[in-house]
This record gives C-alpha cells, structure tokens and sequence, in this order.
C-alpha cells in the first residue's frame, strides 16, 4: 500500500518491475506511463509520463503532478512499459499498486 496526503506531489511513487518468478525485468530504455483509477471504478483518474530509475533492476517511479491527489480514497494502480521494440507490458501484472489519499486537515 502507498500512502499519501491530499494534495502531496511527494514522495514520488516508485515500483520494481518484476515478472512471474519476482526476477526484475531490464526496462532500460523503454518508455513509462502511470495510470490510477479509484477502486470499483473503470474512471481513469490520472494518466501521466513516469521515468525508468534504474533499468537494470526494473524500478520505475511516477512523480505526482498537482490534481492527481485532490481525492480522497482508495484507488489501484499500474506502470505502463513501453519497451524499445514496441511491445508493452503492465506491472504488476497479476494485481494493482493500492494506493490510499488520505485527508489533510487544512
């Protein structure tokens, strides 16, 4: 679970990219897209450019822009890697990153 205030642009949020086995993928030089959605619905609530780390061992992150936590609540999410070749593949692939935007007082 990554959890974050209302209205933060920080910490970035950051994913390995693993496969099948929880062996990192290379995502050196593909391109990232992170994209969030609040539980139990289809609503994508934010679709943005996220930037490979470190290639070699999959991590991948997305630095929040302002409007993407103005909401509270529940929401899943993935990372989008386009690879240089063209192929895409979406981590994680068997589940979602539980995000949880929680109040802030003022």
């Amino acid at each position: 679970m990554f959890y974050i205030k209302q209205n933060d642009t920080s910490p970035a949020i950051q994913r390995q990219c693993l496969d099948y086995a929880d062996n990192p993928v290379n995502v050196t030089g593909a391109s990232v897209r992170f994209l969030m959605r609040p539980v139990g619905d289809s609503t994508v609530k934010v679709t943005g450019v996220g930037s490979v780390v470190d290639g070699a061992t999959g991590l991948v992150k997305y630095q929040w822009s302002t409007g993407d936590t103005d909401t509270t609540g529940d929401f899943e999410a993935e990372f989008e890697v386009t690879y240089t070749d063209g192929t895409v593949e979406t981590f994680p692939n068997t589940t979602y990153i539980k995000v949880k935007i929680t109040d802030d007082i003022a």
